[in-house]
């Protein structure tokens, strides 16, 4: 039961994660990130810290795309036995936009490490790894079919 609830909390931080992505809520994502993650992504070779993150990856992506979600159906996860670090697997679809504007595909996948102060409490993520799939073009330029709300 206890691996059920902890897959179910991993579940519902990439929802949670989700649903900041396609309002770009950078700060309704800040509580699901540790102030010190370390990333990669995909326009920042590496960071740390949730401000450089958000400045960095997040501000140069999330208002660029449409119809973000994960796959969550395909989720994998790792929980270790004392239930206080997890790592997330996930592959996202989203649409992307070439400079003259065309929609294209834009699928990838993440690696999140997660870690929580006990058994129980919500995932917070220390690390992630988000890329796109190979052939993937890495930019996408603003043409959202919904802006997001201010």
């Amino acid at each position: 039961m206890a691996e059920q609830d902890d897959v179910a909390l991993i579940r519902r931080w990439f929802q949670k994660l989700q649903l900041c992505i396609q309002a770009v809520d950078f700060v309704g994502s800040r509580p699901l990130v540790a102030d010190d993650i370390v990333t990669f992504g995909t326009f920042a070779a590496f960071t740390v810290g949730r401000e450089a993150t958000e400045q960095e990856q997040w501000r140069h992506v999330w208002g660029h795309i449409d119809q973000f979600r994960w796959r969550l159906d395909d989720l994998r996860t790792i929980v270790s036995a004392d239930r206080l670090t997890a790592v997330g697997m996930a592959v996202f679809e989203s649409t992307g936009y070439s400079e003259d504007g065309k929609a294209f595909d834009r699928p990838g996948r993440a690696t999140v490490v997660l870690g929580r102060q006990a058994a129980g409490e919500e995932w917070i993520a220390q690390h992630t790894h988000v890329s796109l799939f190979p052939g993937t073009p890495s930019r996408s330029f603003t043409k959202r079919e919904h802006p997001p709300a201010l």
